[in-house]
């Protein structure tokens, strides 16, 4: 037996640290609680903000027949281009989004042009310009 030990001695002190250090890792789980498992109260699924959308509308006229260069603010906050748009345009969205940052910038070819912001049916800002190749801006960043 004593010859067996001489020569397998490396194995049993490698089985004897494995051991060791395995019960060493199952004790420190337990102590530090990383078996626990995270998870959200019963009633957060009942405690959820009401859902409002917003409807924002972008408008821009001027006199029959005339047409504007639009630049305009997605709802998004993107911008994007119309040439030569006929009038009355309009932009009309809904979204769920907190915040919304519009803006309308027109250049007409007749001698009068408006714009027109409006979100949630309440007028955030409203702009006329008379004169030859009006140019008119509007702009809400409240909303």
């Amino acid at each position: 037996m004593s010859r067996t030990l001489k020569s397998n001695w490396m194995i049993l002190v490698a089985v004897v640290v494995v051991a060791i250090a395995g019960f060493a890792v199952y004790r420190l789980n337990g102590i530090f609680g990383s078996e626990d498992v995270v998870s959200t109260p019963d009633n957060s699924a009942n405690d959820t903000k009401p859902f409002n959308p917003k409807r924002v509308l972008l408008e821009v006229w001027g006199p029959p027949g005339a047409t504007a260069s639009i630049s305009y603010l997605d709802i998004n906050a993107q911008p994007q281009h119309a040439v030569d748009a006929a009038l009355p345009w309009t932009y009309d969205v809904t979204t769920t989004q907190p915040t919304v940052f519009v803006n309308v910038q027109a250049q007409g070819d007749g001698d009068s042009l408006s714009c027109r912001i409006t979100i949630d049916d309440a007028v955030k800002d409203e702009r006329t310009v008379n004169q030859l190749n009006a140019y008119t801006f509007c702009l809400d960043k409240s909303g």
